[in-house]
C-alpha cells in the first residue's frame, strides 16, 4: 500500500491507498473553512498550526496500514509554504521510520489523476483545471506528458468567485455561496462583458470582470437579498462563458482533438459549469470525465493515485533535497 498526505491549503487529508488494484483503503479529510471563513479568506499561520493538529489525528487512525506500506507520498508544491511543510515534515518521518521511500507531487497533477481514483487512467483528453490559484487548458497525454494551451494572465476562476463573494460580504469559501445565490438571481439583469471576448489570444482574465462586479454593487445604494442574488447569477454566467469561449476557440482550432473533455479542480464542483461543459462535449462530440465532487477539492486520495504511477516508474525524492515551492508557473507545474 502507498500513504498519502496532503496540507497545500487549507485541507489537512490522509489516504491509504493499495498499488496494484488502486483502491482506496483509507481516506480522511479534515477542513478548516469555519476556521477561517470569519476572516474572509485563508489565513497561512492558523491553516499550519491547525494541520499539526489535524494531520496527527489521522494518522493515528492509518496505524493499521503500516505494516504494508512500500512509499509515502506528500504534496510539495504549489502551496502555502507553512502548511506544506507540515506534510512534508510528517512524510519524511514516516520513511525514516518505516523505512519507505518518498514521492513528492505536484497537487496540479494530483487533480488531473482525481478523475481516476480507484480506476484505470484513460488518455490523452483536454482537460480544464480550475481552482482557487489556477485557471488553464491542458492536452494531457499520460499521468506523465501535459501541453499548456491556455492560461491566466491574473485572477484564476475560483478566485474570482471568492473575491466576489467577499465584496458582497457573503463569506468565505466564496465558491459554494456565489453558486446558491446565483441559483435565485436573474443572470441577464447585470450584462457583464466576457473578458478577452474579442482577442484570439488563448488566455484567461478575471480581474476585469471582478472589476465590473465591484462597480454593479457600488451603483446600487442598498443592496437586497434579491440584487445580491442577481449579481451573483449574473457574474457566474459570465465567467463560465468567458471559459466555454476560449475552450471553443481550442477545440476549433486544433486539427486532431482526443475524445475525451475533463474538468478538474476544486471550482470543478459548480453544477452551472459542469452543465455547460455536458452541452459543450456533445457539441463536439466528446466524452466528458467529471470527477466525483467529494475529491474536486485538494485531498490525498488524488495524492495518492498520481503516486502509483509514480512509484510504478520508481520516480522517487530525496528525503534531503525534497523542495517545498509555494508558487509554481503553469508551465514548471506541467513539464514532463
Amino acid at each position: 500500500m502507498l500513504l498519502s498526505i496532503e496540507s497545500s491549503c487549507d485541507d489537512s487529508s490522509i489516504a491509504v491507498t493499495k498499488i496494484d488494484d488502486k483502491k482506496l483503503f483509507f481516506h480522511k479529510k479534515i477542513s478548516q473553512e469555519i476556521d477561517h471563513s470569519k476572516y474572509g479568506g485563508v489565513v497561512p499561520e492558523l491553516a499550519a498550526r491547525l494541520h499539526a493538529k489535524a494531520l496527527p489525528k489521522i494518522l493515528e487512525e492509518c496505524k493499521e496500514y503500516f505494516k504494508d506500506l512500500k512509499a509515502i507520498a506528500v504534496t510539495n508544491e504549489p502551496g502555502l509554504s507553512v502548511t506544506l511543510v507540515e506534510g512534508v515534515t510528517m512524510a519524511k518521518a514516516l520513511c525514516i521510520a518505516l523505512d519507505a521511500p518518498l514521492v513528492g507531487v505536484n497537487h496540479l497533477k494530483g487533480h488531473i489523476a482525481s478523475l481516476f481514483i480507484e480506476k484505470e487512467g484513460v488518455f490523452p483528453m483536454i482537460t480544464l483545471l480550475v481552482s482557487g490559484g489556477h485557471t488553464q487548458v491542458l492536452f494531457v497525454k499520460s499521468f506523465f506528458e501535459y501541453e499548456v494551451l491556455a492560461e491566466t494572465l491574473d485572477d484564476s476562476f475560483g478566485e474570482s468567485f471568492d473575491k466576489v463573494a467577499k465584496m458582497l460580504g457573503l463569506g468565505y469559501p466564496g465558491g459554494p455561496v456565489v453558486e446558491e445565490y446565483a441559483k435565485r438571481g436573474d443572470e441577464d439583469r447585470f450584462d457583464f462583458t466576457v473578458p478577452l471576448y474579442n482577442s484570439n489570444r488563448l488566455a484567461f482574465s478575471y480581474s476585469g470582470l471582478k472589476n465590473q462586479v465591484r462597480l454593479a454593487i457600488e451603483s446600487i445604494k442598498e443592496l437586497n437579498e434579491q440584487d445580491k442574488a442577481d449579481i451573483c447569477a449574473s457574474f457566474q454566467k459570465t465567467a463560465v462563458l468567458h471559459l466555454l469561449h476560449k475552450l471553443k476557440k481550442i477545440l476549433k482550432e486544433r486539427t486532431k482533438n482526443p475524445h475525451i473533455l475533463s474538468v478538474v479542480g476544486g471550482a470543478s464542483a459548480n453544477g452551472y459549469l459542469r452543465n455547460r461543459l455536458e452541452r459543450l462535449s456533445k457539441d463536439f462530440d466528446m466524452e466528458l470525465l467529471l470527477a466525483p465532487l467529494e475529491y474536486c477539492s485538494d485531498n490525498a486520495a488524488m495524492i495518492g493515485r498520481y503516486a502509483i504511477e509514480a512509484y510504478k516508474k520508481s520516480l522517487f525524492t530525496d528525503i534531503d533535497k525534497i523542495k517545498i515551492s509555494p508558487k509554481v508557473s503553469c508551465a514548471q507545474s506541467f513539464s514532463a
